[in-house]
């Protein structure tokens, strides 16, 4: 009796296999028959999933992106059962931070794919990411719900400390990849910003799950 394929798994090994290729020589750079000797299957399989390099490459982000949430649960989940605002916020910010292997292959690719839907028509005929709000959403209503409950800054903008953050993020992220500072210093400044907002009575707010 022939092996029952699983589809979605054969799509998630492709994808796997398009972020090791361009995590290594650049998303521009990759080819479908790259990818498709880095998966170990044949260039036609490939062809039969996703058709052009495009779709391959926005399925890619889609399968990126999902890994970047799944990060976040796992450094949510270290937090505790109730991480609390600070904590969440932290998770959603040093999650982005390329510190380690898979982070660096993230951020680098993240921001690949962003430059690469500014010139290529295919992928730009298509949304960038399904809601490109949603971080500075979430953060937003974590900052409004910290100062609801008096631990940040009732002084505070919460939309514009959310902008503020995750361009902060994204830039030292890319800091970090060039090698002009070490992850440690980008944690340290992003933690002196923490501590700014999410005060009260002039005491610091880091809570759980800061590092």
């Amino acid at each position: 009796m022939p092996k029952r394929v699983d589809h979605q798994e054969r799509r998630a090994q492709i994808a796997e296999a398009l972020i090791q290729v361009a995590g290594r020589r650049g998303l521009h750079a990759v080819g479908m028959r790259d990818v498709a000797a880095e998966a170990g299957v044949s260039l036609r399989l490939v062809q039969y999933y996703f058709e052009t390099k495009e779709k391959l490459l926005f399925y890619g982000l889609r399968y990126l992106t999902d890994r970047f949430t799944a990060r976040v649960g796992a450094r949510l989940a270290a937090a505790g059962p109730d991480p609390g605002p600070r904590a969440t916020v932290e998770a959603l910010l040093l999650a982005s931070l390329p510190t380690d292997s898979e982070s660096r292959t993230f951020h680098l690719l993240y921001s690949s794919y962003a430059i690469l839907s500014v010139t290529d028509e295919a992928l730009a005929a298509q949304p960038f990411i399904d809601n490109p709000d949603a971080a500075e959403n979430a953060l937003t209503g974590l900052l409004e719900q910290a100062q609801e409950t008096g631990l940040a800054d009732p002084g505070a903008d919460a939309r514009t400390e959310a902008i503020s953050l995750l361009a902060m993020a994204a830039t030292m992220g890319t800091s970090i990849l060039v090698g002009q500072r070490s992850p440690e210093s980008a944690i340290a400044v992003l933690h002196h910003h923490l501590d700014r907002i999410f005060t009260t009575a002039g005491t610091s707010g880091r809570g759980a799950g800061s590092s």
